[in-house]
């Protein structure tokens, strides 16, 4: 398997919580997460959809995790954004430490329909390492607006995730999109997922997408990873 790259580790903590997974204790440190999809010049150029890489930095660009999906070519092409996906994700010394997936649904995706039943919502499940769940994100009901709730291992709703009414995407829309990270309730925002606008060239020649995550520092370190899942949702499916 190859990776991108890596020069050098940023600083780890010293005293780390004992509720945190092993390999997510720099999660601790952080309040933002800024998300990058590697190019593909083959998907760029002849549309042929290969498996998305991602590299993950904190606020000054340092890379701490590296993420990559493993989906067979047939699913990719016949199922293109509402695949069943594995997205493994490697941390500095490539050892892997989260395992994010979600299961196909012949009929998911629709936010209309996602409240009716089981069937027609995305689910995506977040393990931190492999093996042990840590939470998950399921895709709610609603009429006009992308939404999910962030589960945690027990399937108690922590947060809630809020898109805008439209998603404007591609080289003539120029705006960022974000969306709301909430409170379990719904009332307070506490940070939000925010797909940024990379410019009229790069978005005309290029599948690339960059997204920002910000959330408080004393988030646990579960919901931070949950977190993540929750964005790899949203950049595949949107």
């Amino acid at each position: 398997m190859n990776f991108t790259s890596i020069t050098h580790e940023p600083n780890m903590l010293s005293n780390q919580p004992t509720s945190c997974p092993p390999g997510l204790e720099y999660l601790t440190q952080l309040d933002k997460i800024k998300v990058e999809q590697l190019v593909s010049l083959t998907e760029a150029f002849i549309g042929f959809e290969r498996n998305n890489k991602y590299v993950l930095r904190n606020a000054n660009d340092e890379q701490f995790l590296y993420a990559f999906e493993e989906t067979d070519t047939c699913m990719r092409i016949c199922c293109t954004n509402q695949r069943g996906f594995t997205v493994h994700v490697v941390d500095n010394m490539k050892q892997e430490v989260m395992l994010i997936t979600r299961d196909f649904k012949c009929c998911a995706g629709c936010c209309w329909f996602a409240g009716c039943c089981l069937g027609c919502a995305f689910e995506v499940r977040v393990e931190a390492p492999p093996g042990n769940f840590i939470g998950s994100i399921k895709q709610k009901g609603s009429f006009w607006k992308a939404s999910y709730d962030i589960l945690d291992e027990s399937g108690d709703t922590i947060l809630k995730i809020e898109g805008p009414c439209c998603i404007w995407d591609g080289p003539c829309c120029p705006c960022d999109n974000e969306f709301k990270l909430l409170t379990a309730d719904g009332m307070n925002q506490i940070g939000n997922l925010t797909k940024e606008y990379a410019g009229f060239v790069k978005e005309m020649v290029t599948v690339s997408d960059k997204f920002t995550i910000s959330f408080p520092q004393d988030l646990s370190v579960k919901a931070k990873g949950t977190l993540i899942g929750a964005l790899l949702l949203i950049v595949i499916f949107c």
